[in-house]
């Protein structure tokens, strides 16, 4: 056999049919898509039309519905985004389907990891990567005056609200203080300054490339885990994932709930690791919720791996930890609800105030669109006919891709309707989007690689036309 002919079969994974509840036919697919293309089209028309002199309408986004500058570019990570992205999309698929699955999951962090760092780079290694956490609005303007960290807890609350002498920036109080707390425990580990906390970030977050499809794979579905892994490298979030803190926040939670799969697998086969798994996916849940409040929201997508996975031990378990993160932090001097219903009144001191609801309820949902890529909106388009159209209930319960994917649908459906992420969730909603990942496995078999390259397209675009504030 010639080596051009194994090339040619390595590059080509095996054929299969479509998993059971995806709804053939490209024509919907391809709608569904262009009615994406046609919203954040919409989204961008009215939002620069606000944002004429004088419209006497603020959304504060001069790129909408992105945060984003126009300034087409490319820089020293150009090449070798171009190059990951075509090597995913030509060899991904058959070595995500051939190798063995822990070498797999493997290369696909590596990968993931390549992939969010080039595209970082795009915008230049201080630009891109070193400065995105050391501005003045970001976690670590706070860090060197945080010398007393049981000090710190005590009095978070009392700094969230603006306009005071000590009041905390933007992100610090916008969120819980674990968000915080981690770029402090960098920095008492010797790790200061921005080059450190952003390779943290990119670490961490790229964990959520391979935490979705193991999920996946642990609740029953290891041929559509396989299919999904290509479509989380190349995940066109990964733009926000590098450099943001909620790219962060992505890997921490996404681990949490794999762990939750993993706990429930145990159980199922009567392991004894399904206990300390199940208690250490809470812990990981039960930190994100105080890492940024709205996580409190992937409880949805958590309830859909407890429900798929039929182990209720599991979520006992799971809720035992997250439980034992809140009950560390109130004896420790921070109370969750008091802070949620503090930086609620701290978010309208600011730009919420004056950026429309009207606008933003629809325009956010454009947002998060351009983050998840075309692959996921076609994909999303067959889970929710498959869900609620062509799939019986009962099968419904038992499907991962179907079920976690309407939970994670319904997720950013109430962070949308809450009115407390008006714009910039093209990184806010990043754990949540990527739990959407899932219902890639539904794409039929003869197109996925055209919707992998979309993705890849999607973000290289992005990426090189905008500047991203994140």
């Amino acid at each position: 056999m010639s080596e051009s002919t194994s090339a040619a079969r390595l590059a080509e994974p095996p054929a299969s049919e479509p998993p059971a509840g995806s709804h053939r036919g490209l024509r919907p697919d391809l709608i569904a898509v262009g009615l994406a293309v046609l919203l954040i089209a919409a989204a961008a028309a009215v939002g620069l039309y606000y944002n004429r002199p004088n419209s006497g309408v603020v959304i504060y986004a001069s790129t909408p519905p992105l945060f984003a500058l126009w300034i087409p570019h490319v820089g020293p990570g150009s090449v070798f985004a171009v190059l990951i992205a075509a090597g995913t999309v030509l060899w991904g698929p058959a070595v995500a389907a051939r190798l063995p699955w822990r070498l797999t999951l493997t290369i696909a962090y590596v990968a993931s990891l390549a992939w969010i760092f080039s595209l970082a780079m795009v915008d230049g290694w201080a630009r891109g990567f070193t400065e995105r956490l050391t501005t003045p609005q970001e976690y670590l303007h706070e860090v060197p005056g945080i010398t007393d960290i049981p000090q710190f807890l005590r009095e978070f609350s009392s700094r969230i609200l603006d306009f005071q002498p000590h009041s905390w920036t933007t992100h610090v109080s916008g969120h819980p203080p674990g968000a915080t707390l981690v770029f402090v425990w960098l920095d008492r580990l010797g790790l200061q300054g921005g080059a450190w906390a952003a390779t943290a970030v990119v670490l961490i977050g790229s964990l959520a490339a391979v935490a979705v499809p193991a999920a996946v794979s642990l609740l029953g579905r290891p041929d559509a885990a396989r299919i999904v892994l290509p479509f989380a490298v190349l995940f066109p979030g990964a733009v926000w994932i590098g450099v943001s803190g909620d790219g962060m926040f992505t890997g921490v939670t996404a681990t949490g709930v794999a762990l939750l799969a993993l706990s429930a697998n145990g159980f199922k086969r009567g392991r004894a690791y399904a206990v300390p798994v199940g208690f250490g996916a809470g812990v990981l849940l039960g930190f994100g919720i105080f890492l940024s409040y709205g996580l409190v929201l992937l409880g949805l997508v958590a309830l859909a791996v407890a429900v798929v996975g039929g182990q209720w031990r599991a979520a006992v378990s799971a809720i035992v930890g997250a439980l034992a993160v809140v009950a560390v932090f109130a004896l420790a001097g921070f109370w969750w609800v008091e802070g949620y219903h503090l930086v609620v009144e701290r978010y309208y001191q600011g730009v919420a105030l004056v950026r429309p609801y009207s606008y933003w309820v629809w325009a956010d949902l454009a947002a998060v669109a351009v983050a998840a890529g075309p692959a996921v909106i076609a994909a999303a388009r067959r889970g929710v006919t498959g869900a609620f159209l062509t799939q019986p209930r009962r099968e419904l319960l038992r499907d991962p891709l179907l079920l976690i994917g309407v939970a994670a649908l319904v997720t950013i459906l109430f962070a949308d309707l809450s009115g407390l992420s008006k714009a910039e969730t093209e990184r806010i909603w990043l754990p949540f989007a990527v739990w959407l990942l899932p219902m890639t496995a539904l794409l039929p078999v003869r197109g996925r690689r055209w919707w992998l390259a979309a993705q890849a397209v999607t973000a290289l675009a992005v990426n090189h036309i905008l500047l991203t504030n994140w």
